[in-house]
């Protein structure tokens, strides 16, 4: 019961939502710093009384944007899988919301300062702004190869972002939130940021790179973490839907409750980056500075940058998508940031999993590393976002299997979803000449597959609503099983064989089958918009009609008498499987005469 209260109440937050109480935060320094303050810390002062910890209903809410967003994606070195993933959840849920009739803004982008930057450019003998460049592009064109349609793409080292930065590092200083002082702990470079040593490895090594942190001492700035702690126990309590799912709330409030530190938001030895205001001496932290990228990238590049501006073109955004890894950086500094700032906290951060490949998590030192663009080129955009998002449940970790992708995305898109397509097209264009011979509304009276269709799709509007895509993705395939079983039992072949009422019974079947075809086009839109169209095609639709094509039209009763269908075409291709393949080619060929094959076997081949 617990559970289903709090999908029910994801489902209210997401169809109807309210003015936010929730955050994309920093991750949690855990080092053992050594403070010799150079100056005293000011005491806070009121900067904006926007700020607060408690949610402000607003009647005007409900036609506030819809904004999402994936990561800023660290450009030292290209996408991978985990990112394409993230994307790819981010673009299904936009493309959801818009069949909803919301104003979706969609961000996305690259993370392009930091030491790991400036080496990494430095290893392949460029700059690091050429080395951007070239990252921050092949980004660009995977997400065009996987038909991510995204509104707004923010690169950290855009001169407006570096204004909007600057503007809130000193809302945040005016707030007396930034002191400055001396630390010294052990650094993973790779990480950036400093360790507690509690947690490293033999060696100083870091859990996560394997690599030893190196001792380093600086003078740096620092920001009051400490200082926001009740105010953030204070938004979890209140507001259970602010981190997502609710396992990786129960983290965030164990990491609060075991007591927030400062944490140094400037950098002394490291170039790369945004230079702190008023002391060229220094950059900005690379998590201070990216997560501002959530704002900046909603101003206009026609437009003077100001932070003011940028925050009522969107903010709060309505949702965070990130990897668990980075749940810290987004689910407790970054709403301290806001809060320090006087802005408004975004509405959820929703942490989802790792994938692994045959059981076994992906590094370049195992070779089992898969890159996003191979997978498409081999399998193509809608199988690969078919796969990820119908096998992985949304918030867990996942695997990926070859044989297991091309099995499943064969059954799903190509046998029940694609089959069923192209067999009814065909005996309508055998028998009817591809034209609708009644009104899909009229042709399904009394008829239950209708009733069944509709749960299904109301059942889908609910999974996606609730961010429970894997669900989703199952409740459309169920009508695809429907479909494929209502045409099983009532065999319309055979009906036009017979003529007179039974062939008019058909001729209505196959209007019943396109219809639910035609639901599932928009109803899978969301995962698969490039099959969604060629099925859409297929039933007579221009592309604008396509474009055009709200939650609404999922509604039954779209076809009407006399429209004409294109030709039967297969929408999806199988695809073969080498491993069957092979198997097939090894296995020992027997000889069997047909006149000694059991009779169903007959009965296949000869049908």
């Amino acid at each position: 019961m617990a559970a289903a209260a709090a999908a029910a109440a994801r489902i209210n937050f997401f169809l109807n939502p309210i003015n936010p109480l929730n955050s994309k935060a920093t991750t949690h320094l855990r080092t053992r710093l050594h403070f010799q303050p150079s100056r005293r810390r000011p005491r806070a002062t009121s900067f904006c009384t926007r700020a607060s910890a408690t949610p402000v209903h607003d009647e005007a809410a409900a036609s506030d944007p819809f904004v999402l967003t994936t990561p800023l994606y660290y450009v030292n070195a290209p996408p991978h899988l985990g990112s394409a993933y993230t994307t790819i959840a981010a673009d299904a849920i936009a493309r959801f919301q818009r069949l909803l009739g919301k104003k979706v803004i969609f961000i996305t982008g690259t993370d392009e300062h930091g030491e790991k930057i400036a080496t990494a450019a430095a290893d392949s003998a460029s700059t690091p702004a050429q080395h951007c460049d070239i990252i921050s592009q092949s980004y660009i064109s995977l997400w065009k190869n996987l038909d991510i349609a995204y509104d707004k793409f923010i690169r950290t080292t855009d001169p407006k972002h570096e204004a909007i930065v600057k503007e809130f590092y000193s809302r945040v200083l005016a707030n007396g939130d930034i002191y400055r002082a001396d630390y010294e702990g052990l650094y993973c470079v790779n990480c950036e940021e400093y360790k507690d040593e509690k947690e490293l490895l033999d060696n100083n090594c870091c859990p996560t790179h394997l690599k030893p942190c190196v001792a380093r001492k600086e003078d740096n700035y620092f920001f009051a973490l400490s200082k926001y702690q009740k105010s953030l126990e204070e938004t979890l309590a209140k507001n259970s839907n602010f981190v997502q799912p609710s396992f990786r709330l129960n983290e965030v409030q164990s990491w609060i409750r075991s007591g927030l530190r400062d944490f140094s938001i400037s950098r002394a030895l490291v170039e790369w980056g945004i230079p702190v205001p008023n002391d060229s001496k220094q950059t900005i932290y690379v998590w201070f500075d990216a997560l501002l990228g959530y704002i900046s990238a909603l101003s206009e590049d026609t437009e003077q940058p100001d932070l003011e501006r940028a925050v009522s073109s969107g903010w709060p955004a309505s949702l965070h998508l990130i990897g668990k890894d980075i749940l810290r950086f987004h689910a407790v500094y970054w709403p301290a940031m806001l809060m320090s700032a006087g802005l408004g906290l975004p509405k959820m951060v929703f942490g989802h999993g790792f994938l692994t490949k045959d059981g076994m998590k992906m590094g370049k030192s195992l070779g089992n590393t898969i890159e996003p663009n191979d997978l498409v080129h081999k399998f193509g955009s809608d199988a690969v976002r078919y796969f990820f998002l119908r096998e992985v449940e949304f918030g867990n970790d996942g695997d990926y299997s070859e044989d297991r992708f091309i099995n499943i995305v064969n059954a799903h898109l190509a046998n029940s979803i694609g089959n069923l397509l192209n067999r009814t097209l065909g005996l309508l264009k055998k028998n009817c000449q591809s034209t609708l011979v009644v009104d899909s509304s009229i042709a399904a009276e009394g008829i239950t597959f209708k009733d069944t269709v509709e749960k299904l799709v109301e059942k889908a509007r609910v999974q996606y609503g609730n961010l429970a895509l894997s669900s989703a993705c199952e409740a459309v395939l169920e009508i695809s099983n429907a479909g494929n079983l209502y045409m099983d039992e009532r065999a319309p072949w055979s009906l036009f064989k017979q003529g007179g009422a039974a062939s008019e019974a058909a001729a209505k079947d196959l209007v019943i089958i396109l219809e639910a075809m035609r639901i599932i086009a928009v109803a899978l839109s969301p995962v698969t918009p490039s099959l969604s169209w060629r099925i859409y095609g297929q039933l007579g639709y221009s592309r604008e009609q396509f474009d055009a094509a709200t939650w609404r039209d999922t509604k039954w009763g779209g076809l009407k008498s006399g429209q004409v269908m294109a030709q039967p075409k297969p929408i999806f291709a199988r695809i073969e499987n080498p491993t069957e393949e092979q198997n097939a080619v090894e296995a020992p060929k027997k000889t069997v005469k047909k006149d000694k094959l059991p009779p169903q076997a007959k009965r296949v081949v000869e049908a």
